[in-house]
């Protein structure tokens, strides 16, 4: 299936300067007074899907704004382009791939299909059920101490050793899900190449009860592999070489290298080009999550994305949660010109999740070409950064408060807590609504000031000090509720931000499915890697990357 002609820019302009107008009318950056001329904005500016919430009424969209807005994404075909991303069209246009990611977590005669390389069509849904087969029967034998060490015990700890995707999403899953569920047994993760991450995890983990998964589609992936291939020589070096294949497991779908590695088959689960890094934590590489949080619970988190795939593919873009999320933060960053996004989610077992979203949003559309090969004429994707709350009220929410740049928020909060501290859980709730409203509403010289004459301040001192506690408010936030974190839950808000993604980079027409932003560097290494033996040429480079190169071997003697 050939792709559709891309839509040129001129066919959005007309919505985009719209937007542009209303936001320099007088007032148009202002959010306070939109809730003094409507009581009710905030019901009009939230929406719900089961008993997920979304307020983003803490924002400076009119209703002008908001219908202006509908008007864009309509202009940009965002519901074609709905239909298109479900039909398996190759919406990856610049590798002629589907993203078919919603097949991992869909049931197996939904009939999802994606393009196959050599044309035509695959069932995803019928693939994915597949290897899900045996992901679990692995998953199992493992729980009931059927699938054991070298020595003939059970395992207590899962290593796994990726990058990226790879990492990224069963690093975080498995943080929230294991203290959910419980482990089945200990989840640890080793991504960086440095040498002293392995490090430290060989001192705290036993090679006798240690499963290690490499996750590399290709199995060449650079530093996946040196990980790997230590990992390797660790189990070898203490239990054997025989003991390789009762400890390894590979995700991956290059049989021959991962033979060679010492990997038996029936221990390699694939994935297909139809899943990209970040979208592939509901495949085998959430391996690591079902035998850390167990398999029951992994079923519960693909239903929560399948649920959520159902929400975004059916609903009206008025009501839809993706879109409506979509269309706020492109309201801030192309209209209000707010060029990061910062994620603030009040759980701590959501510590990852900003990471998680920075590959997905800034690997997803860190873009400066549109589809139809002329440059974009709008910013694509804020930068992305977060911590969980309340830690990030003491470390950057100062800027986010009194920076002279504006900073969105996305507060993130389930109601009910998993643990017998309820006073505790109400401390965190109160947070976030309080900063929230503390962003929107600001602190004006004249309170400031008059709250320091009731605490007794001189003139003087007030004169001196006053400005410095003005917080000037009319920033922007949205807020997720839901009643719980589980494992449904976990799966619907991740899904949440992959759609929100998707119907950005449509909008913006540019493709959210392709990284070639990471490749350049790479290969670049791999071109440096042998200049750093001692005595090599150092090859041809500017001038800095010379001289870093000379006093690198200089500072190690080797020079």
């Amino acid at each position: 299936m050939s792709e559709p002609t891309p839509l040129p820019a001129s066919a959005t302009k007309a919505a985009w300067d719209k937007l542009d107008a209303l936001a320099a009318a007088p007032g148009g950056r202002l959010i306070t007074p939109l809730f003094a001329a409507d009581p009710n904005r905030a019901e009009k500016f939230s929406a719900s899907f089961e008993d997920m919430f979304l307020d983003f009424s803490k924002t400076s969209i009119s209703p002008e704004a908001m219908t202006g807005l509908f008007e864009l994404a309509r202009a940009a075909k965002v519901e074609d382009f709905i239909v298109r991303l479900f039909a398996g069209e190759p919406v990856n246009m610049t590798e002629h791939r589907s993203a078919m990611h919603m097949a991992l977590r869909s049931l197996p005669d939904a009939g999802f299909r994606a393009v196959l390389p050599e044309g035509g069509f695959e069932d995803a849904s019928k693939v994915a059920a597949h290897e899900r087969a045996h992901m679990e029967k692995f998953v199992r034998a493992v729980h009931a101490g059927e699938i054991v060490a070298a020595d003939g015990k059970p395992f207590t700890d899962v290593l796994n050793i990726g990058i990226g995707g790879s990492d990224l999403g069963p690093r975080m899953v498995s943080l929230a899900l294991t203290f959910v569920h419980g482990a089945k047994i200990s989840p640890h993760f080793l991504s960086n190449v440095d040498g002293h991450a392995f490090a430290q995890l060989s001192r705290e983990l036993d090679p006798a009860r240690t499963l290690v998964l490499v996750a590399s589609k290709t199995f060449t992936t650079l530093e996946t592999m040196t990980n790997g291939h230590a990992a390797r020589d660790w189990i070898a070096g203490a239990l054997g070489e025989d003991a390789v294949s009762h400890h390894f497991a590979a995700l991956s779908t290059n049989m021959k290298e991962t033979g060679k590695f010492g990997i038996p088959e029936d221990r390699v689960f694939g994935f297909r080009d139809w899943v990209g890094g970040r979208y592939s934590v509901w495949s085998a590489i959430g391996l690591s999550v079902a035998l850390a949080a167990g398999w029951d619970a992994f079923e519960d988190f693909l239903a929560g994305g399948r649920a959520m795939d159902g929400h975004f593919r059916n609903t009206p873009l008025e009501q839809n949660l993706p879109v409506l999320m979509a269309l706020a933060g492109i309201w801030n960053l192309d209209v209000q010109h707010a060029a990061t996004l910062c994620i603030l989610a009040y759980d701590a077992r959501l510590a990852r999740f900003p990471a998680y979203l920075q590959q997905l949003e800034m690997e997803s559309n860190g873009k400066s070409t549109r589809l139809a090969g002329d440059q974009v004429t709008h910013q694509t994707c804020p930068v992305v950064f977060g911590e969980p709350g309340t830690d990030a009220q003491h470390s950057f929410m100062q800027l986010v408060h009194q920076g002279p740049a504006h900073v969105p928020v996305d507060f993130i909060l389930a109601a009910e807590a998993d643990h017998n501290r309820p006073e505790a859980h109400r401390i965190l709730a109160a947070n976030v609504f309080a900063q929230a409203e503390a962003l929107l509403a600001g602190k004006s010289l004249e309170e400031v000031t008059e709250e320091m004459k009731k605490a007794g301040a001189d003139e003087e001192t007030i004169k001196r000090v006053a400005p410095h506690r003005v917080f000037t408010g009319q920033r922007p936030s949205t807020t997720v509720l839901y009643k719980k974190l589980d494992a449904y839950s976990l799966g619907r808000l991740i899904v949440l931000y992959e759609h929100k993604v998707a119907v950005q980079g449509a909008i913006w027409g540019i493709n959210s499915y392709d990284q070639w932003g990471v490749e350049l560097g790479k290969k670049l290494a791999q071109a440096i890697i042998p200049s750093l033996e001692p005595k090599a040429d150092h090859g041809h480079h500017d001038g800095s990357t010379l001289g870093l190169m000379n006093k690198f071997l200089s500072l190690r003697g080797e020079g």
